[in-house]
């Protein structure tokens, strides 16, 4: 006879937090961040409420956690990869192809219908839960920024970025744009606009002869 095994708490634990995020993530996508609940998303993931209410104390808790392992496991992937994307922003030696590579990256997944949905409703929710805003930022935005910061530290290094630019007020630049027609869904967001952003950012960027 095989001997008895204990089962794996651990991996049983992980398997649930996964269905868990991938529940709260589709039901947003699909009847919108108002009308999901924490119920929903039990019986989505086919866990009891509780065990959600145990990890998380609200849906946008659950949110928020499904979204920074999200960024964990692209990240992962890039690495593995050998790519940039969440990663990192590559250094080929050539900033402005580096940033419309990571910018038409952004648009994507901004414009992914996977993902829109759950992302404009962290946004927003962030906007009126002062906790939860500040968790977003420090925890998924700052980061991603801080991988724009390194990369036109690098360009200051290498001459393509005047050594007098602020590299954190000058990220806005870059971002900010996109950020605003997305949000306000003001004009299409295309590659197109984000290699046009690019390239007016750079002219009050670049050194000068």
């Amino acid at each position: 006879m095989s001997p008895h095994r204990t089962p794996d708490s651990s991996r049983r634990s992980d398997r649930s937090r996964r269905a868990i995020h991938e529940a709260a993530l589709a039901l947003v996508g699909e009847v919108g961040y108002a009308r999901t609940t924490i119920e929903g998303i039990a019986a989505r993931a086919g866990v009891g409420k509780q065990t959600i209410y145990r990890w998380w104390p609200s849906k946008a808790a659950v949110l928020l956690d499904a979204f920074l392992d999200m960024a964990a496991r692209q990240a992962a992937e890039a690495d593995a990869s050998g790519g940039g994307g969440e990663g990192g922003i590559p250094d080929t030696g050539d900033l402005a192809t580096d940033l419309k590579l990571v910018l038409r990256a952004t648009v994507d997944e901004l414009n992914d219908p996977a993902t829109e949905a759950p992302t404009r409703a962290l946004t927003a929710e962030g906007v009126v839960d002062p906790v939860l805003g500040a968790q977003f930022v420090e925890s998924l935005l700052e980061p991603q920024l801080q991988l724009y910061v390194t990369r036109l530290r690098a360009g200051q290094e290498s001459g393509e970025v005047r050594a007098d630019v602020d590299p954190r007020v000058a990220v806005e630049l870059l971002v900010a744009p996109l950020a605003h027609r997305w949000l306000l869904r003001t004009l299409p967001l295309t590659h197109a606009y984000a290699d046009a952003v690019v390239d007016h950012a750079l002219r009050g960027l670049s050194a000068r002869g």
